[in-house]
């Protein structure tokens, strides 16, 4: 059947409409079910983003915790600080509250810079801090014109406080947290606010997550302008944890005195224990000038500062332990079997060794000498010798077991290990062999050797307490209740045990006091070599003997060279101190104290001092008697107990 075309174009448009009338009714059941799911499906997704337009969050740090030393003395505290912030959508001209804030607190055109960066850079209702460190006056006069700063907020806060410079490097300092820092370290993610500053060195670092807190905050009502109406809630945060050290402040403060202007470090440890009783780094710095922000002079006083500072040399600095290895070398070669006590070397001052001359510190020599005349007057020909027989190898390997060449602490960032070398060392860093004349040198605590002032303390330890491993520490925590007993009866019992080895060494396994030892009287015997070296006459440290009973120690001197003597120095018999400054050695000493019931170890290392016996010796028996002193108080404390709670 044939349609005529205004049929057929009625048709058309009938199907026309049919389809749009489907399109619309599609669209319209799209709409619907799309309120549908927004008023039940995403109903909450959109009453938050309501809540956020209606209510604001001002985040506020909390105090960080404490750190206090052994007796409960703060080393890191609070104080109150007054603070400026801004909240940019508070403010209706955010130009005219700079220019008032610029003439009232005589702001600088760089610190106005600075201000309106930060201001780009954050959402409007979060605060931005225009200084966090004001004075009394300025913080008056901010009060006095709040009127005209629309937008303007004082705040009553607190900032980190070092109480005491000498533990400067052991405590660390905080600062802003860096991007670094809030990329690194996932526990900042919800414990930022504004004026947080977190550990960048030692403790403050170590500890950060725990001493940080939980941020606290006020929770306001806003309109639709972004203004106050009311306050919701406020939730005060949670401080930071404190924590109790190790470290006895008194003690602290004197080796730094002692230590004044001069570079290096002290450090004092209960050879049971491990405790850390001092650690003591110089040149010390002021922590506190890098909580607000250390301006640029200061900054480059320090990093310019030829003796630098900055460094921990306790555990960074990294010095030859020169003469005090050769404790190790007797005890490697004794339990090596290579010597003996009674060995007889004679010493003329030098000796040849494949057409090379290896000298002794005493031009003329020492004689005819045993171990232990070796020992007490430190002569290099002797250990020469020993270190010859023994090899470097197995002098490597007794060195690593008493702690050289490996980290003390797991407390500091900043701690370096050090090299321990022998023969592997040398081919995989070095790709050369090693040779005999190297041994020589290593013998006596020169050549690669790299070794930190707190290593040299922890060994000397080890050789004072009998030879047993112990694990240093220097912060406390409720276990040690346990430990404290378990080491009064070690040290009750060890002397019970002191002629039966294999009752002794029962006990030692049960409290899990490992022994370096193979022998024993290997132990006893250096320990009374080292007694001679500060006790009798000849020995390189006597001069700085103390005779008081309880307070005699034993010791051992040392001197790294910075660089070789030539010949012709020492021909001239070129002194030390005649040197330049950097080319003199470094000055080193250790020793144990009490000798009859020792308890505590100490190494002094002073940077460019000459030798052990007349730099750093006189320290150590300053430092040794003040520890002495202070012993029993210490022991009432440990004996007593104690909790975290009670700093």
């Amino acid at each position: 059947m044939i349609r005529s075309g205004g049929e057929s174009k009625l048709i058309l448009f009938g199907r026309r409409m049919f389809i749009l009338s489907a399109a619309k009714a599609v669209v319209t059941l799209g709409i619907f079910v799309r309120l549908i799911s927004l008023q039940i499906n995403e109903s909450k997704k959109y009453k938050t983003l309501s809540d956020k337009n209606r209510f604001r969050e001002w985040k506020f740090s909390p105090p960080r915790g404490l750190i206090n030393d052994y007796f409960g003395k703060e080393i890191a505290s609070n104080k109150q600080v007054y603070q400026l912030h801004i909240i940019p959508e508070n403010s209706e001209n955010l130009e005219f509250l700079i220019f008032r804030l610029k003439s009232i607190l005589h702001l600088s055109e760089k610190n106005i810079s600075k201000i309106k960066k930060r201001i780009k850079s954050q959402k409007p209702w979060d605060p931005v801090i225009v200084s966090d460190n004001l004075t009394w006056s300025e913080f008056s006069r901010i009060n006095l014109f709040l009127h005209d700063l629309q937008g303007a907020e004082p705040v009553v806060s607190v900032a980190r406080l070092y109480t005491e410079p000498s533990s400067a490097h052991v405590i660390g300092y905080v600062s802003k947290a860096s991007k670094k820092d809030l990329k690194t370290k996932d526990y900042l993610q919800n414990k930022i606010a504004a004026g947080t500053r977190v550990g960048k060195t030692g403790l403050e670092n170590r500890l950060d997550s725990e001493v940080i807190g939980d941020v606290g905050y006020k929770r306001y009502e806003v309109n639709a302008y972004g203004k106050r109406i009311k306050e919701i809630s406020v939730n005060p945060g949670r401080p930071g944890a404190n924590f109790r050290t190790t470290l006895d402040l008194d003690v602290q403060k004197l080796a730094a005195k002692l230590m004044e202007n001069k570079s290096g470090s002290v450090c004092v440890m209960d050879i049971y224990t491990g405790d850390i009783i001092t650690m003591v780094s110089s040149p010390i710095f002021d922590s506190n000038k890098f909580v607000h922000g250390i301006n640029q002079k200061d900054w480059n006083g320090l990093i310019k500062h030829r003796d630098k500072p900055l460094i921990n040399k306790a555990v960074a600095g990294l010095y030859p332990p020169g003469s005090t290895i050769k404790t190790l070398s007797a005890i490697s070669a004794l339990e090596n079997d290579t010597s003996n006590p009674k060995t007889i070397i004679h010493c003329k001052g030098y000796i040849d060794f494949y057409g090379e001359k290896y000298h002794c510190w005493k031009k003329k020599g020492h004689g005819y000498l045993d171990m232990r005349e070796g020992i007490k007057q430190s002569c290099d020909i002797y250990f020469y010798e020993v270190a010859r027989k023994l090899g470097i190898d197995r002098l490597s390997e007794t060195a690593k077991q008493f702690g050289l060449g490996k980290p003390v602490l797991k407390d500091f960032i900043e701690e370096r290990s050090g090299v321990v070398p022998n023969t592997e060392w040398k081919k995989k860093y070095i790709g050369k062999n090693w040779y005999l004349g190297e041994t020589l040198h290593a013998g006596i605590g020169q050549g690669y050797w790299q070794t930190s002032p707190l290593q040299l303390c922890l060994m000397t330890a080890q050789i004072a307490n009998g030879g047993y491993k112990i694990k240093p520490r220097i912060i406390l925590n409720e276990e040690d209740k346990q430990s404290f007993k378990d080491l009064d009866i070690f040290i009750a019992d060890k002397k019970l045990f002191s002629d039966d080895t294999a009752s002794l060494y029962e006990f030692i396994e049960k409290f899990k006091y490992k022994s370096l030892f193979k022998n024993p009287e290997n132990i006893k015997f250096v320990q009374d070599a080292l007694f001679a070296a500060t006790n009798e006459p000849m020995g390189t440290s006597y001069r700085s003997r103390l005779t008081k009973e309880g307070f005699t120690f034993a010791g051992k001197t040392g001197t790294s060279q910075v660089r070789r003597f030539t010949e012709r120095q020492r021909e001239l018999e070129v002194k030390n101190e005649d040197l330049p400054y950097e080319q003199r050695d470094h000055a080193l000493f250790v020793a144990f104290a009490p000798y009859k019931e020792p308890r505590y170890s100490i190494s002094v290392v002073v940077e460019h001092g000459g030798s052990g016996s007349k730099s750093a010796a006189p320290i150590a028996k300053q430092v040794i008697k003040k520890v002495i002193e202070k012993h029993q108080l210490r022991e009432s404390i440990r004996t007593s107990g104690f909790t975290t709670d009670n700093v």
